[in-house]
């Protein structure tokens, strides 16, 4: 049996997503559009009202556009090809970003960035989006998918109660504290947990010389009994 240790979209046809389907969505009324959160934890696009417990990380070739980039945006982590194309191409036909798109991107590239891609609908590159801090990662076209494995397999050899609860701390903070203080408590509620299970025992292995100067190279420390 198997431990699912990272997510990873992606698409082998050459686009990550181009969004909802506009013809099917000409065709369809209002009322019987699925997504409301009030009522449904699956959005538009599937799963971008979902809240994961653990990293994903989004593959991203081709488009990434409208309700594509949302999806891109849900995930923890982008590794976007060169090639890549990304934006909110949905402003030209009256489409909104109810995938949280309007939510997403001002959290991860500021208010104003967000606002020049949500107002004019524009294409950005995968140069531009890593300088805006969107993509993550930029790779050659064709090794999205094999960086964001290689990237995986790297988060899974970690201890992963402590870098779960960190991933945990980091959203509540952005998206759901009431103010420093709450978060500050919260951060400290979770993650005193995990010094008796992961702490301790990783400091005893530094002691013992793994890991000194700040090395990387320190083996599988997730504690899991069966391989990625």
């Amino acid at each position: 049996m198997y431990t699912l240790y990272c997510y990873i979209p992606c698409d082998l046809a050459g686009n990550f997503c181009a969004g909802y389907d506009l013809k099917a969505l000409s065709e369809v009324e209002t009322q019987i559009l699925p997504g409301d959160p009030a009522k449904d934890e699956i959005g538009p696009m599937g799963p971008s009202r979902m809240a994961f417990t653990k990293p994903v990380i989004a593959a991203v070739s081709g488009y990434a556009v409208a309700g594509g980039m949302e999806l891109a945006m849900m995930c923890d982590l982008r590794v976007v090809e060169e090639s890549a194309k990304m934006g909110v191409f949905c402003r030209r036909f009256g489409v909104p970003l109810i995938d949280g798109g309007t939510i997403r991107l001002p959290r991860l590239v500021g208010l104003s960035r967000a606002l020049d891609l949500i107002l004019t609908g524009r294409e950005i590159g995968a140069k531009e989006a890593h300088e805006f801090g969107l993509a993550n990662r930029v790779v050659p076209d064709g090794k999205a998918l094999d960086v964001a494995i290689e990237l995986a397999q790297t988060l899974s050899k970690f201890p992963q109660r402590c870098m779960n609860t960190d991933r945990s701390s980091a959203y509540y903070s952005t998206y759901d504290a009431k103010s420093i203080n709450d978060a500050l408590q919260r951060e400290f509620t979770q993650g005193i947990n995990v010094i008796t299970e992961e702490s301790i025992p990783g400091a005893q292995k530094f002691s013992k010389g793994l890991g000194k100067h700040g090395s990387f190279d320190i083996g599988d420390q997730s504690g899991r009994k069966s391989k990625l």
